[in-house]
């Protein structure tokens, strides 16, 4: 099973989010309890969604700049972008339904 890969740094965000028709980001951390929760269910929308998304994480302890750009005040959160632009923020554990809807509603 294809998991979603990390990103390394802010230039490789970049470049991904330059590219990506549809990005989204779970900002996680090793030492966080509830990002485990939600980590597999990122793994799962990555091999759902690999045609028609890119789904990947970011650590936010090498990133902590990236991170703060990006307005993270709270983990996990998962973002999501359409076309460079940030559309919407899902903060706290979540049900697998929510982020397939949250992707769903990018690819329409």
């Amino acid at each position: 099973m294809k998991m979603a890969e990390f990103i390394k740094d802010e230039s490789e965000f970049e470049s991904r989010l330059a590219t990506a028709k549809v990005l989204v980001v779970d900002c996680t951390a090793t030492w966080c309890g509830p990002c485990k929760l939600v980590a597999p269910l990122i793994d799962r929308l990555a091999v759902e969604y690999r045609d028609r998304a890119e789904i990947c994480k970011l650590d936010v302890e090498p990133n902590r700049d990236l991170a703060k750009k990006l307005g993270i005040r709270n983990i996990p959160a998962v973002i999501f972008f359409k076309a460079g632009e940030k559309i919407e923020t899902i903060v706290g554990v979540k049900s697998y339904e929510e982020f397939s809807l949250a992707v769903e509603k990018l690819l329409t």
